[in-house]
């Protein structure tokens, strides 16, 4: 499978568990679009140097060839899956009441141990 047909099946199965699987529905809010330009931005700075500098290689029969800051186009789209269904997981868990203990300001129950 080329790295161009694994981002497009990843946005793909992103967006059907987004519409569909998980109901959050990021993809039709507004508030998703107006930010998303924040994320691919660093999104383009971190890969235009990872690849600009050769740090990260493709093999060009797996890309299209579109760069962008010097990084695939792939990327973008592999990156835009990953945001969303990461965001789309948070909101899910987060409805669900699924939270990390202990919750954020009470610290560790190690420091709360050390504090005594």
């Amino acid at each position: 499978m080329t790295y161009t047909a694994a981002a497009i099946l990843g946005v793909l199965i992103a967006a059907v568990l987004d519409l569909f699987v998980l109901r959050v529905r990021l993809l039709r809010r507004a508030v998703f679009w107006a930010t998303y330009p924040i994320i691919i931005t660093f999104q383009l700075l971190s890969n235009g140097i990872l690849t600009g500098r050769n740090i990260v290689m493709y093999n060009p029969g797996d890309i299209l060839g579109l760069r962008i800051a010097y990084a695939p186009v792939e990327d973008l789209i592999f990156g835009f899956a990953l945001v969303l269904l990461t965001l789309d997981l948070w909101v899910w868990w987060g409805r669900r009441g699924v939270q990390r203990e202990p919750r954020a300001g009470e610290g560790s129950a190690l420091l709360r141990r050390l504090r005594r």
